[in-house]
């Protein structure tokens, strides 16, 4: 496709005024103000032969396969012109769909039998299929007063995943021993329900752990020692509501959740823990049974793809209760999850108090920046004064529901997201050297 640009136009509108010119100071040379505009008619039609046609250029790419939520892929775009073509500066426009950041224009000087390469930003904005349908391609005349348009079809489909490259190097710090003693498995010692030893009561030492028919025995003070259990089972429960689909810190909530969730899972699995995944809205959208196995993280990365951003208000009472039903035995349950104020957490509480009884729970919600930022806000207007109370009042509401959450027995964690997922492996690991499982 070729077309005037925006200096052609200015040109050949320029002429008119020059021809009025002309006529007023002799109507004689009225010849000479047509061919002002025909000589530049003419400059336009140069300038287009002398621009090089698409045929001349050889277009190659490359995209990735998949994308990880919370980074920037690209396009790797190369231009190679062919014959005796100038160099001609290129701008490259990606023709994309999803949820994505608006594309940027990006420019490349073609040089004649030389690759010219450029990358072309894909960001994404949240998890699931992106596409990528054409490149644009623009160029001009050596002139400037034509440009050529060109779309190069790609039909290009990306699958955005949650971020889990940054696992494996997160979970060595919690087995950093192996680098030192080797990868067997290590029984190690805690305050777990299998008894593994006995050894010298210390100071310090809890004075539960005595066994007081050894000490009196051996005529000196024995403590027992635990193994720390393993075979568990840990089910991370998402919520998929409305609420988690709310951006903090240019992600969905839903996103950090299963951010942490999965490294929790990876250290779980390595440590010899049965994981499971379980999404719930107003209904249930997938259940995926404890299983052992570092193989089986794959599967659970593959399921957390999966989960949908979801518009309905979440039904704690179905599915906190279906979730009850399908588990067999004990088990920590993960619930990553969004509430507002105390009337619409009633149910939530109600739910979590039948789920106590049976199982462990660590209930986990981000700490929302702005409600703090409002609060401490400089006063300025009686509208920054009414925003203020109310954030407050949400604030002070939902340090009630935390609270009431304790005193039935459940884990709370509100932290913000950066400090999620160390915040929660660390509970994952109390809970289990103190036996609670």
């Amino acid at each position: 496709m070729i077309r005037p640009t925006l200096r052609a136009v200015l040109l050949f509108s320029a002429t008119v005024p020059l021809g009025l010119v002309v006529l007023v100071v002799s109507s004689e040379l009225w010849p000479l103000s047509l061919d002002l505009s025909l000589f530049v008619l003419v400059l336009i039609a140069i300038d287009a032969l002398l621009c090089p046609g698409f045929r001349r250029l050889g277009v190659d790419y490359a995209m990735p396969a998949r994308l990880f939520i919370g980074t920037e892929g690209a396009l790797h775009l190369t231009i190679t012109l062919k014959g005796r073509a100038r160099s001609v500066l290129f701008e490259a426009l990606l023709e994309q769909r999803g949820h994505l950041q608006a594309p940027a224009a990006r420019q490349l000087v073609g040089i004649r039998e030389q690759p010219a390469s450029v990358q072309l930003p894909i960001v994404p904005k949240r998890r699931g299929e992106v596409f990528v349908d054409a490149v644009w391609l623009r160029w001009r005349g050596p002139f400037g007063l034509a440009e050529r348009a060109a779309r190069v079809a790609i039909a290009g489909k990306i699958d955005v995943l949650p971020d889990v490259r940054g696992i494996s190097s997160a979970a060595v710090q919690f087995f950093s021993r192996d680098a030192i003693d080797g990868i067997k498995v290590q029984q190690q010692k805690g305050e777990g329900a299998e008894f593994e030893s006995l050894r010298d009561h210390a100071a310090g030492l809890d004075n539960r752990f005595i066994d007081w028919k050894r000490s009196a025995k051996h005529l000196k003070l024995l403590s027992k020692e635990f193994r720390v259990e393993r075979n568990h089972q840990i089910v991370l429960a998402f919520d998929t509501g409305h609420l988690m689909a709310e951006p903090i810190e240019g992600l969905p909530r839903l996103d950090h959740a299963i951010h942490a969730g999965l490294l929790l899972g990876w250290i779980s699995l390595r440590s010899g823990d049965y994981v499971g995944s379980f999404g719930f809205d107003a209904g249930v959208r997938q259940f995926m049974p404890p299983s052992r196995g570092l193989s089986y993280f794959i599967k659970l990365q593959s399921g957390s793809s999966q989960l949908a951003y979801q518009t309905e208000e979440t039904n704690f009472t179905l599915g906190l209760a279906e979730l009850n039903f399908r588990l067999k035995r004990r088990a920590l349950v993960v619930l990553f999850t969004e509430f507002i104020d105390t009337t619409t957490a009633e149910l939530l509480l109600e739910s979590l108090h039948r789920m106590v009884n049976r199982h462990a729970v660590i209930f986990v919600t981000l700490r929302d920046p702005l409600l703090p930022g409002i609060i401490d806000a400089k006063p300025e207007s009686f509208q920054n004064i009414a925003e203020a109370v109310v954030a407050h009042d949400l604030l002070r509401e939902r340090a009630v529901v935390l609270e009431r959450l304790t005193r039935m027995g459940v884990h709370c964690l509100e932290v913000p997201p950066r400090g999620l997922a160390v915040s929660l492996v660390n509970r994952y690991l109390t809970i289990k050297e103190r036996g609670l499982l």
